[in-house]
């Protein structure tokens, strides 16, 4: 009888271990996963709000180019005097698609290397700048908040060595 009582107790503390062991695997509820953070591009919108701060980017851009002490005259208008109103469509929609790319949307962005599409335009750090105060008035007058423009102008200043001097 004794050589088979350690062997009954090991038995009885390994049922005992499983016992408890599965026990608390099915009265612990699983966690539940974390929630997927927010895209910037949800959080601008979705498509339509990256359209709307694009248009606006635009409409600043043409009014800019139309004073008398322009920055962007230089660059910008040949595109407006083209009279090829598909430059202008086309230049919109790159816009849109590469900003929903960027910010984790479902758009592609189907257009040319930006240094590939600057290529010959030599803009300047300035106009580079002058183009940043003008998507930065477009978010605002979007309503984008701060921590959204921040994140979408730190994406936009990352292209710049890409445009610049060109």
């Amino acid at each position: 009888m004794k050589i088979f009582l350690p062997v009954r107790k090991s038995l009885l503390a390994g049922a005992l271990l499983l016992a408890a062991t599965a026990c608390s695997k099915s009265s612990d509820p699983a966690p539940a996963p974390a929630p997927a953070p927010a895209t910037l591009y949800s959080r601008l919108g979705n498509v339509d709000g990256v359209s709307k701060v694009v248009d606006s980017f635009l409409a600043n851009v043409i009014a800019e180019s139309q004073t008398s002490n322009s920055s962007l005259k230089r660059t910008f208008n040949p595109l407006l005097t083209s009279g090829n109103a598909q430059r202008v469509t086309l230049l919109r929609d790159n816009l849109i698609d590469q900003i929903g790319q960027a910010t984790g949307g479902p758009l592609v962005y189907k257009g040319l290397t930006m240094t590939a599409a600057h290529k010959g335009m030599a803009i300047t750090t300035q106009e580079f700048g002058v183009f940043g105060v003008a998507f930065t008035k477009a978010l605002t007058d979007n309503g984008v908040k701060d921590p959204e423009k921040t994140e979408l102008l730190t994406i936009i200043t990352s292209l710049q060595s890409q445009v610049v001097g060109q």
